[in-house]
Order: C-alpha cells, then structure tokens, then sequence
C-alpha cells in the first residue's frame, strides 16, 4: 500500500524544498477560490511550472478551489477549472458543490476529493460524496481515531487526515468570528485569526479562544496500521525551512514504520524537532479524547521566533570539505551543528573555521544571508540545511 505525505507549498520555491525533502504531493492554492488568500498564491504559469516540476519526479500536485461561493464568485470558475484540467493538475480539492456541478458539467478529466471545509467526521457523510464522484474525503480534524477507523472499515474512499499545523477554534474552518470581528471573511479566504487576539476582559488575566497546533508524530504508525492513504500538513504561509523540517520528519517516521526499523528513540527526536520548528505548543487534540485544558490556550501564549535554521548549503568541494553555504541564524566556531538533506542522513560535526565573503577569517557567522564557507568532514550537497543540534534531554 502507498502512503502519502502531502505538504503544503506557498510558492514554487516552497513546492521544489516539500518534495527534495520527502512530500509525495503538495497541494497549493491558485489566484482565486483558494482559502489562504494572503499566502503568494500561484499564477497559471506557476501552476503549470510546478506540475511539471512535480510529475518529472512521479510527484503530484493538488489545487484547492474550496472556498465557499457566492453569486459572484462562479464568474470565471468553469474557464479556471478547464485551465487547471488543461495544464494537468493531479486533483482539485472542492467544497462547493457549485464546483462540482462545473466538473461534471465541462466533463473534465481531473479528479477531485473533497476539503477539509466540508467538516467530515462520519461514515455516511463519506459514501455521499463519493456518490458525487469524489475519489478521496479529507476528514475534520474533529475525527477521534475511533471515527478514522469506523471510516476506513466500512468504504473503499480514500481518506486524508491532518497531522500537522494549525488547529481552529471552529470546526475545520467553518468560522464566522473573523467576518464579525474584522469583515474579513474566513471561509472564502480572508481569515485574520481573531481566534489568536488577546482579549481584554477587565480582570487580572487578558485571554484569547485559540487552541494549540496538532502534532500526531505518536500516532502515525497507529494510523498507517488502519490504512488512512493520505498524511497532510497544514501551512501555506510558513517558511521553507518549516516545509523541509516537518516534511524530513514525517516521511523519516513513515519510512522507517514500512521498514520495521522504527523505534522510541526515533519518535522522541523527531518530536523534539517539530516541536521546535514551530513557535507555538502542540498536541495530539481530538485522536485519543476531546481536549481539554492542555489543548488550548487561554491566558495568553508565547511564541517565540525560531532560531535553529543556521545555513543552506550552496555548493561542496569534496578536495578542501569546504562547504559554500548561505547563512540564515548566527553561530560560531566550536558550535555543534547538525545536517539533514535530500540525500543524507543527519550528521552533526563541529565548527572549526568560518570564511566570510570578504575572504576572512571570523569566529562567528552573524550576518543573514552571507555567503561564507566553511569546513565540514562529510560530503553535503546543494540544498541541504544547516541547523542548531537537537537535543531530547
């Protein structure tokens, strides 16, 4: 069986890092009818840049028009829809049913599965959308482990469940709270995370209603064992530096799962790494029981900016083990570093000697972006990351 790990991409550069670093799909938003409407959402041309980009590497590449429509909206919508089928995209990802009535009705080649936003979380909700013609369901983020199972049991849909990113405060989207708040439309793609303000309610405390980020790295074998196809991240609108980091950690879980070699100490580092990638809490949320306490926030947060990507490696010259590498956070010389890529397994060595760009010697990297190089006692290759070494305890 073929277990998927579908990465969200922002931009191309995005879509190019989510499948160095291991994403089987990606799934993006288009000019219009998407939901992330302040992410840089892809132009045609972009579109058909990353398909070709992705099926060169038997990748594929998901489009969302799952925002709700109105009236307006459907001007335009069965010209896009044949655009996308044209360029060939791999599958839409749909809400509206006006938007299926268009495939249907243009009789177009390229399948759709159903969003998130249409808040699934039972078994005959499932068999009606496939009635439509639907090949895969994205379930709510609400599913208990209980209900993906009752799902996968009883139909042969396909099923896509999130494991990593952003919860919301709502069920899977369905919020009326940014409209109010800031006539900002959330579920046409508007969304200003009212969820996340800080409320003053006169007291000692300020509050908000925001809950911590899902993390289910405890919960991805379990989930492979019921035969769910499809793992999905949340986060058009993080860095590339989050894709690489969250798409190297999962696909490494899921591999070392098929090949029987996965272990505790694998699940401990690799949680500790997503943790910090992000800078907000995170939790398993619904899989096992309704949160409670340690699944929100309620008097406040913190998230501190995240620190542990040091450098992307430009080049590597195998005669000096001189590294040419862009750097992003500063360190220095006797610094313990780790590195992970493409096609490498994680290696750590320590800093002993940093070349500026002026062409000398320096004890600490501490300029964003500079080209410097440095020593490091292994091959690495272009696009491998540079990162402040994990520790778990």
């Amino acid at each position: 069986m073929k277990y998927e790990l579908l990465l969200p991409a922002g931009d191309l550069n995005r879509l190019k890092f989510a499948f160095l670093y291991g994403a089987d799909a990606v799934y993006i938003g288009g000019e219009y009818y998407s939901l992330r409407a302040n992410a840089n959402n892809f132009t045609l041309d972009e579109i058909k840049e990353g398909v070709a980009f992705a099926h060169e590497r038997n990748k594929k590449v998901y489009v969302t028009v799952n925002m709700i429509m109105h009236n307006d909206d459907l001007n335009g919508l069965d010209e896009y829809l044949k655009s996308l089928d044209e360029i060939g995209i791999d599958s839409y990802i749909v809400s509206d049913f006006a938007v299926i009535e268009s495939i249907h009705r243009q009789k177009l080649k390229t399948p759709f599965f159903i969003s998130t936003q249409k808040s699934i979380t039972n078994l005959e909700a499932v068999k009606f959308y496939k009635s439509l013609g639907a090949y895969r369901v994205v379930l709510a983020r609400e599913c208990s482990s209980l209900d993906m199972k009752n799902i996968k049991d009883n139909v042969d849909t396909e099923v896509e469940v999130f494991i990593h990113g952003a919860m919301c405060t709502s069920y899977s989207g369905r919020c009326v709270m940014s409209n109010y708040v800031t006539l900002r439309d959330s579920n046409r793609g508007g969304c200003s995370q009212v969820c996340r303000f800080i409320f003053d309610n006169g007291s000692v405390h300020d509050y908000c209603i925001s809950s911590k980020d899902l993390n289910m790295i405890d919960n991805i074998s379990d989930m492979m064992d019921m035969g769910i196809e499809s793992y999905k991240v949340e986060g058009r609108m993080k860095s590339m530096y989050y894709i690489a980091t969250v798409a190297n950690s999962y696909r490494t879980i899921m591999d070392k799962k098929l090949n029987n070699t996965l272990t505790d100490n694998d699940i401990k580092y690799y949680k500790k790494v997503l943790e910090r990638v992000s800078n907000r809490e995170n939790a398993a949320q619904f899989y096992d029981k309704v949160p409670g306490v340690e699944g929100q926030y309620f008097t406040g947060r913190q998230e501190l900016s995240n620190q542990d990507f040091l450098g992307l490696v430009k080049s590597y010259d195998k005669s000096t083990s001189t590294a040419v590498v862009e750097q992003r956070n500063k360190f220095s010389v006797g610094d313990e570093i780790e590195v992970f890529g493409p096609s490498i397994s994680l290696n750590t060595f320590t800093v002993t000697s940093i070349i500026n760009s002026d062409n000398e010697s320096v004890n600490s990297a501490s300029h964003p972006q500079e080209i410097i190089k440095i020593k490091i006692p292994f091959e690495v290759h272009e696009n491998d990351i540079l990162r402040v070494k994990i520790l778990t305890n």
